[in-house]
């Protein structure tokens, strides 16, 4: 009874109950993403879209529209004039990337502390989850829907482009599409995220789920079923997290996501450096002393 009462006592609230499905919808939606970002090396850029779309979600505020609009339209000229400048400069990507999105949060900064508004720019920054409302919560359902769907109706498209941009262009996929549409979706995803875990925060959703489905296993296909249970369950052990302990709730979603990936890095089958310590002790024991250090070829067998 007590931990049925331990599980169920949180749900009471409604705040709190529409808190878990905005976390659970974004946390999916991310680390189906973070996938990708992993096996493409674009997790800086992950990171830059985060920063970049502070302008647009204060000026949103204070025009009084819907904050993802503000933040997508920032979101994608961030990943354009990313693009713009690097094509016409020899700068490289990352010199690009770190440019533009200091600059834009800059400006983020500079237009919420000069303009009045009710919103706090903590909220902005670090999200205000328990503070959703009902329209809010459907936003953050729809865009998140309708990112998975491009997702998996592009699914093979596009991880053909990750793992070989060359064989994708031979065969005939506009591979400068697939790249656009990937920066599109990861901008939507970081929207989808705003609202749970805030600016700073919502880079950690894109990177640790797929990090730590990466050191898991070596299929794809397994990668993105692994990527989404474990954020799922690290952002339900976040939620109850922030409730008993009385912490930040993105703070607690994005420990709970990172302890895991901390677990896994110390103990996966085969890729754990404690699992991989133990295998190295026990293979030491099983050796004789005098084929330690010999090529395998001129070890014995065991067979007459």
């Amino acid at each position: 009874m007590e931990f049925l009462s331990f599980l169920t006592e949180p749900l009471q609230y409604g705040f709190l109950t529409r808190a878990l499905v905005v976390t659970v919808c974004a946390a999916v939606v991310a680390s189906v993403l973070s996938c990708w970002l992993i096996l493409m090396g674009w997790s800086l850029m992950g990171d830059a879209v985060s920063h970049a779309v502070l302008p647009g979600v204060a000026l949103a505020y204070i025009i009084g529209i819907p904050f993802s609009i503000g933040a997508f339209v920032f979101g994608a000229g961030a990943v354009a004039l990313i693009g713009v400048v690097k094509s016409t400069t020899k700068l490289k990507s990352d010199t690009v990337i770190g440019v533009v999105f200091t600059g834009l949060f800059a400006v983020g900064l500079a237009i919420v502390s000069r303009t009045p508004s009710q919103v706090d720019l903590m909220h902005i920054l670090f999200g205000n989850v328990l503070g959703v409302t009902d329209g809010e919560l459907w936003q953050v359902v729809i865009l998140g829907a309708l990112t998975l769907a491009v997702v998996l109706y592009k699914r093979r498209d596009l991880t053909l482009f990750a793992f070989d941009r060359t064989h994708a262009h031979v065969i005939g996929l506009n591979t400068r599409a697939l790249s656009t549409l990937l920066l599109g979706l990861m901008a939507l995803s970081v929207v989808v995220g705003l609202q749970a875990v805030g600016i700073i925060l919502v880079v950690a959703m894109l990177i640790t789920p797929g990090a730590t489905a990466f050191l898991l296993t070596r299929s794809f296909d397994l990668m993105l079923i692994l990527a989404a249970s474990i954020t799922t369950v690290a952002s339900v052990a976040g939620i109850y997290a922030s409730y008993y302990l009385d912490i930040s709730t993105g703070a607690a979603v994005v420990l709970s996501q990172s302890l895991v990936f901390v677990l896994v890095y110390l103990f996966a089958r085969r890729t754990g450096i404690i699992w991989q310590a133990v295998t190295r002790r026990r293979l030491r024991r099983t050796t004789p002393p005098d084929d330690v250090g010999k090529p395998a070829s001129l070890q014995p067998t065991g067979r007459a």
